[in-house]
């Protein structure tokens, strides 16, 4: 047994407990693949990282990413979260501008955007439209009408996302999902907000193989979003995506493309700090 340093911030939001959670573990050199398990197992939030020394010299440091059930080759809040924590712990990036962060998925830029954070993000490794009887499926888990859904696509960056865009927010607000027919998939659902809302998009995301099987707040999931419907011509080149409405939290996801990156950026709110002794 080993004190090890230990923070809980919450991510993508400046009000504490309005936003997801996240575990990090400073000091995980040492640690095993099944002590990190045990330790997401405990926590039970959503994801729980671990800080390491890089492998690839062009990294700032290594990120592992657990969730309950699993290793993740990348998840945006626990990158936007565990930058954070970092740097408050005494990490100095060699660039002045941005850090990267080496994880299952490669390299990660992360950067400063005024007072938040906000990570590059990575490329689709699946995208376009899903099957005929994936969208069927998602109609069914969303207790949807086929016609309902405008568009049912992969964004899939890590983490196999699907993306299903509907009419409106209040449509994606309204809805109560069959998590028995969701089963298998991690689904994202997005809807437009009127002009003049303070907020672009409301998302949500649905993973029914988690504890909680709605996320509050999903970085990787608006990532894929973004590079989907900023391709495709649905979102301009700034946006405020609104999450977790549903879950009484509230999310502010910032998105924005400079050239030829897309950024998610978010608030972060320092909730823990402490030692763990594992």
């Amino acid at each position: 047994m080993k004190s090890r340093r230990f923070a809980q911030v919450d991510v993508f939001t400046d009000l504490a407990l309005r936003g997801n959670a996240l575990a990090v573990v400073v000091d995980a050199e040492g640690l095993s693949d099944a002590q990190m398990q045990a330790l997401a197992c405990w926590t039970q939030l959503s994801e729980t990282t671990f800080l390491l020394p890089p492998s690839d010299p062009a990294a700032d440091y290594r990120l592992r990413i657990f969730t309950p059930a699993g290793e993740l080759p990348f998840a945006g809040h626990p990158t936007l979260g565990s930058a954070h924590v970092w740097l408050s712990h005494g990490g100095a990036s060699r660039r002045a501008d941005e850090l990267v962060q080496q994880c299952g998925v490669g390299l990660v830029r992360v950067r400063r955007d005024g007072a938040r954070l906000a990570f590059a993000a990575p490329p689709l490794r699946r995208s376009g439209p899903v099957e005929a009887a994936l969208r069927e499926q998602v109609a069914r888990s969303l207790r949807l009408a086929e016609q309902d859904l405008l568009d049912v696509v992969w964004v899939a960056n890590g983490p196999p996302w699907i993306g299903a865009r509907l009419r409106s927010a209040a449509a994606v607000l309204a809805l109560q999902p069959d998590y028995s027919a969701m089963q298998g998939l991690e689904l994202g659902v997005v809807g437009a907000y009127p002009e003049g809302a303070p907020a672009q998009f409301e998302v949500r995301a649905f993973v029914p193989g988690l504890p909680q099987p709605e996320d509050p707040v999903t970085g990787s999931l608006n990532a894929g979003l973004a590079q989907w419907m900023m391709g495709a011509g649905l979102a301009p080149a700034a946006y405020v995506v609104s999450q977790g409405t549903a879950l009484q939290r509230a999310g502010r996801v910032h998105v924005r493309r400079q050239g030829d990156d897309i950024w998610i950026g978010g608030d972060i709110t320092p909730l823990i700090q402490g030692q763990i002794r594992l």
